[in-house]
């Protein structure tokens, strides 16, 4: 092979395009349910219809795991009728619920089990209903800011150019004075959002990590210089940025990795970003519960990821579930390390939290 094929970048991830899509009879009711059956018939889709969101029995496949795979290539149009939100501490008081599920294959996601036996994709499309009732959260709350996470069971920036949601979102949101909107993405494709008037309301997080994480356990996914390029897009169209470092996975070499990691950061942002963007950062230590365990190794038998729990600390969680977590003395090694690269790098950045 030539030296110019390999030095090629590899090709960018194409908009995601279900192979199977079903709607709730309602959600044709709604000028976006009209939107998407337009989207879907002009290309082609198969389109079946379900009497509820939460309910699809008839996936192809022979196998579990077959099912499973096409589950994450079918997209369900539903509408939303809880508007109970949940809440989403650390990142924000509220989940925002505008999707569910994520056609990528992360193997470490804890979408694995939370979404249990529905990993198809759901868009809601009465979203004005969804917006009414976060108004109330904020009037409920005032004059304390309220902050909504848009992407705690989805990946909301993978569906935007079928669903046209965040755009709905970020210009409500812009108009909120005690509102805060907030979403990570490890997808490319914000085009979409870099002409929507946000009014510094709405903070865009990318997800990144080291790249022996995102080529051994994030399949289906765009690319470590996608997912950086886009991050200039977005501090450019002025939108407060954030970086999510998740999961922080202890491997051999993880020093240069996540140092490396650093480094590309600082070459690929604009030289403002921090001050101009508020730059944030995020960061999650690996975990795992038991069943995270045997669902990931089910869907995921020749995955790479290290789920040894001799070689782990056991923390007992809110609701009385524990997760495997790494040793302290691990944890705070990584917790420095990363700590002195964000800062070393970026002096004027802010740490949330790490966990």
């Amino acid at each position: 092979m030539s030296t110019e094929l390999l030095s090629r970048p590899a090709p960018s991830l194409q908009p995601f395009v279900p192979e199977l899509v079903y709607f709730e009879p309602g959600a044709l009711e709604y000028p976006k349910g009209q939107k998407i059956l337009e989207w879907a018939e002009k290309n082609g889709l198969p389109i079946k219809k379900t009497t509820s969101h939460n309910r699809i029995t008839d996936l192809p496949g022979d196998s579990e795991l077959e099912k499973y795979k096409i589950a994450k290539r079918t997209l369900v149009v539903g509408v939303r009728k809880t508007l109970k939100f949940d809440t989403s501490l650390p990142s924000a008081e509220y989940a925002i619920p505008i999707a569910t599920g994520c056609m990528a294959h992360c193997h470490y996601c804890y979408l694995q089990t939370t979404l249990g036996a529905k990993p198809y994709i759901r868009i809601y499309v009465n979203t004005d209903d969804i917006m009414a009732a976060a108004a109330k959260y904020i009037e409920e709350r005032q004059p304390e800011i309220t902050r909504f996470e848009a992407a705690c069971t989805s990946d909301p920036v993978s569906l935007e150019h079928i669903s046209g949601s965040l755009r709905e979102l970020i210009a409500f949101m812009a108009d909120q004075p005690l509102g805060r909107l907030r979403f990570v993405t490890k997808f490319h494709h914000v085009e979409p959002l870099l002409h929507v008037r946000h009014n510094g309301n709405t903070r865009v997080r990318f997800s990144v990590n080291a790249d022996y994480v995102i080529r051994n356990f994030e399949p289906n996914t765009s690319g470590f210089a996608d997912r950086i390029d886009a991050a200039g897009k977005i501090a450019r169209a002025g939108y407060p940025l954030g970086f999510i470092i998740a999961p922080i996975i202890w491997y051999e070499g993880w020093e240069n990795g996540y140092r490396e990691l650093m480094e590309k950061l600082k070459q690929a942002l604009p030289a403002d970003a921090e001050a101009k963007n508020q730059l944030t950062f995020e960061m999650i230590q690996h975990r795992f519960t038991k069943t995270a365990k045997r669902v990931i190794l089910e869907r995921y038998p020749k995955t790479k990821l290290e789920m040894d729990e001799a070689k782990r600390k056991y923390k007992w969680g809110r609701w009385g579930q524990g997760k495997y977590v790494y040793p302290d003395e691990q944890a705070e090694a990584l917790r420095v390390f990363l700590t002195e690269q964000i800062f070393e790098k970026f002096p004027q950045a802010t740490i949330e939290y790490f966990t």
